[in-house]
C-alpha cells in the first residue's frame, strides 16, 4: 500500500484540452465502459468516495476529470464510453475528446483498463488494448467486481484475458480487482508505483529475465 494515493485531490473537469492542467509531469488515465466501474475503482484507490462521481447512470463521465497525487503526478478519468442509452452524437463527441487526449498529451505515461470480468474484452476494450500497442504505453488492466463471480471462475477469466493478449509486445499487467471487497487494492497500488516510475519497472524486468535465466 502507498499512501501517496491518499492525498488525490481534484484538480478541475474539462471537455477541451485547451482548459486542462500544463502538460508536464506524469499522468496515468483511467479508462473503461461507462458501467465498469471505473469511478468506483479510482475512489477505492485513494480512499476518497466522493473523488470520481458515481452515478445510478452509467456514462455521466463525460469529461476529462483531473486528480492530483502529488506535484508532478496526476490520474485522469476518461470520458466512459459505449453505454446505449447514451446519443450517437454525444458518444462521438467523447470518442473525439478521448483520441485528442490520448495522441497529443505529452505526460501520459501509462492506461489502466477497467473492464467489467463479467465482459471483458469488449469491441472498446480492444480499441484500447490496440492503441496502447500502437503508441508503446504500458497498459494495467483491472478486472472489476470480481466479487460477482466464484475465485475459481474469475481465475479463470484472468487466465483467459492472458492468453488473448499475450502477443502485446507493451508492457502489461492484469488483475482480479473489487471496489465492494476491496480485492487487489494493494496490487493496483504496486502496478502504479511501476507505472509512474518507468525506470523501476526497467529494472524490475531486467532483473526478472535475469533470475529466469539462472533457473
Amino acid at each position: 500500500m502507498n499512501p501517496i494515493y491518499h492525498q488525490a485531490k481534484f484538480i478541475n473537469s474539462s471537455p477541451h484540452l485547451k482548459d486542462t492542467p500544463a502538460d508536464e509531469g506524469l499522468e496515468i488515465a483511467f479508462a473503461g465502459r461507462s458501467n465498469a466501474g471505473k469511478s468506483s475503482a479510482i475512489n477505492t484507490l485513494t480512499r476518497h468516495t466522493g473523488l470520481a462521481r458515481i452515478s445510478k447512470t452509467p456514462g455521466r463521465t463525460q469529461m476529462l476529470n483531473f486528480f492530483e497525487i502529488s506535484e508532478q503526478l496526476r490520474f485522469v478519468d476518461l470520458p466512459g464510453y459505449g453505454y446505449a442509452k447514451v446519443p450517437l452524437a454525444v458518444k462521438q463527441d467523447w470518442h473525439k475528446l478521448m483520441e485528442t487526449y490520448l495522441t497529443s498529451r505529452k505526460s501520459l505515461c501509462a492506461i489502466v483498463l477497467v473492464m467489467d470480468i463479467r465482459h471483458p474484452l469488449t469491441e472498446f476494450d480492444w480499441q484500447m488494448v490496440e492503441w496502447c500497442e500502437h503508441s508503446q504505453l504500458p497498459l494495467h488492466i483491472l478486472l472489476t467486481k470480481a466479487d460477482k463471480l466464484t475465485y475459481g471462475a474469475g481465475k479463470n477469466t484472468l487466465l483467459q484475458v492472458r492468453r488473448e493478449l499475450k502477443d502485446m509486445t507493451v508492457p502489461l499487467t492484469i488483475q482480479l480487482f473489487s471496489a465492494l471487497k476491496k480485492v487487489g487494492v494493494d496490487e493496483v497500488h504496486q502496478a502504479l508505483d511501476q507505472l509512474f516510475n518507468p525506470e523501476q519497472q526497467v529494472a524490475e524486468t531486467v532483473e526478472m529475465a535475469t533470475e529466469a535465466q539462472e533457473v
